[in-house]
């Protein structure tokens, strides 16, 4: 199987590659045309010098050319690929390269038509007429045979082909060149890969503490690392918890199974007479065992509702069998009335401030959840009041309970809805509770699609709890 970082490096090399071999070909083909436009504007020109030169020969006293120095400029001529012939305004040739030195004329084209075969085999000798115009009158013709459609001088094949070698080379280079920046990225890239999965694997294998660095410059990378970090920390945070679970219930089984063990064990050794008094002492710590079991699995049947579905999101609450549609502000009348017999012993008083909020729910959960909320604010204020607010806005039923009672802790506030975590451990387990409370109240808001939270300036300065559930449409 192919690594990532060699498929990569590939694909970079092919592609940059290909890249380069096709801006070689259009820079060596767009040059070739330029350069051919180049040369043949100066055939063109040096034509018209040939016939300059020619016109500067003719001499009026004469009314002819000096065939000597015509031999000598046409044989120079010849030399630099143009075969010329002058005639007179009649057309009787006056001087002729071929005439002159055929076998030289031949060679020089033989010559020049072996140089254009790379670049134009299909050339061939062609003449142009050209006037000698002398003083404003026509003194006579040149016919100039060239290469057509036109032809490199070997100082100009020199020149490309040194062009030609230079694009190779480049290519060439820049290639090798591609092939290593490739490999550099590829292996950039496939580093924080293969970083993120050797920690994937110790984090299989039990390592829960690995951290990969998260600060890369590419967005993709650093995501990838900060979501290995993020389930790392999430693993650990859980098997935390879990320990922390089991500690927490071993504790919580041993306290009352601790008392029940030392009643029997008082009464078979006749300490104790197997006496009313003895025997509710021992039923009391029966209760207690059986409610924290009831409460677990109330919880852990309520956590199985909330299980999140194939989008992730909680599950409808079409799931929850028994919803009706009331009023939560009667609800909570209800539910604060069966506590202020309690709250008048403490000298605490509970105060509503209740608005319509319809909502469509299970009247008895919700219930549950009031009832956790509301006798967890009483268990700890000693004094002052418990407010109990509702209402209803942009189609959110709201409702806040607060205290002022013994506040919580900043660094306690994320944890207070896990099960079995309590503020004050030994407050609770005289008051009878195990820290499941509120995890089955957030269990429950949360199966109806709503949020509960909790807010508290530290210990000492009180707590509010908040409720959000949908609003039943049409109130």
């Amino acid at each position: 199987m192919i690594s990532l970082k060699n498929r990569l490096s590939l694909s970079y090399a092919l592609f940059i590659s290909a890249a380069l071999l096709v801006l070689t070909l259009v820079v060596n083909a767009f040059t070739s045309l330029m350069f051919s436009r180049l040369v043949r504007n100066n055939i063109s020109e040096r034509s018209g010098e040939i016939v300059r030169t020619i016109s500067e020969q003719y001499n009026p006293w004469r009314n002819g050319f000096d065939e000597t120095t015509l031999e000598a400029m046409g044989m120079h001529f010849v030399h630099e690929g143009y075969i010329i012939r002058v005639e007179d305004p009649g057309g009787l040739v006056v001087w002729d390269a071929r005439s002159c030195d055929m076998k030289q004329c031949s060679l020089i084209i033989q010559t020049i038509g072996d140089r254009m075969e790379q670049y134009r085999p299909d050339g061939q000798l062609q003449s142009r007429r050209y006037p000698v115009v002398y003083q404003g009158k026509t003194v006579g013709n040149v016919m100039i045979e060239t290469w057509g459609p036109f032809f490199y001088s070997e100082s100009e094949l020199q020149f490309l082909s040194g062009l030609d070698r230079l694009l190779l080379t480049a290519g060439g280079f820049f290639t090798l060149l591609s092939v290593g920046i490739s490999l550099l990225i590829a292996s950039r890239i496939a580093r924080p890969i293969l970083k993120a999965a050797d920690a994937a694997r110790h984090i299989a294998g039990g390592n829960r503490s690995i951290r990969i660095p998260d600060t890369y410059k590419t967005k993709e990378l650093r995501e990838l690392s900060r979501s290995v970090n993020d389930v790392a920390s999430a693993l650990e945070e859980g098997e935390r918890r879990q320990k922390q679970l089991t500690s927490d219930m071993a504790h919580e089984l041993r306290t009352p199974l601790t008392c029940l063990r030392g009643n029997l064990e008082a009464m078979i050794d006749g300490v104790w007479q197997p006496e009313k008094k003895h025997l509710e002492s021992c039923h009391e710590e029966v209760i207690r065992l059986i409610r924290l079991v009831e409460d677990l699995r109330a919880l852990n049947g309520l956590e199985k509702e909330n299980a999140p579905g194939t989008s992730g999101a909680s599950p409808p609450m079409r799931e929850l069998p028994d919803k009706t549609g009331f009023d939560l502000s009667r609800l909570l009348e209800l539910v604060a009335g069966g506590f202020r017999g309690k709250a008048r012993e403490k000298g605490v008083e509970i105060v509503l401030d209740l608005k319509a909020a319809p909502v469509t729910a299970d009247y008895n959960r919700m219930k549950q959840v009031f009832i956790n909320l509301i006798s967890n604010a009483l268990a700890y204020t000693d004094e002052g009041s418990v407010t109990v607010r509702g209402g209803t806005a942009g189609g959110q039923c709201e409702i806040t309970v607060e205290d002022t009672g013994a506040g919580i802790g900043r660094e306690e506030l994320p944890h207070i809805f896990q099960r079995l975590y309590r503020t004050d451990k030994s407050r609770s387990r005289n008051t009878g509770g195990a820290g499941i409370g509120l995890a089955i109240a957030d269990a429950i808001v949360k199966a109806h699609g709503g949020t509960i939270s909790a807010e508290s300036g530290g210990s000492g300065a009180g707590s509010v709890f908040r409720v959000t559930l949908p609003a039943r449409q049409g109130g």
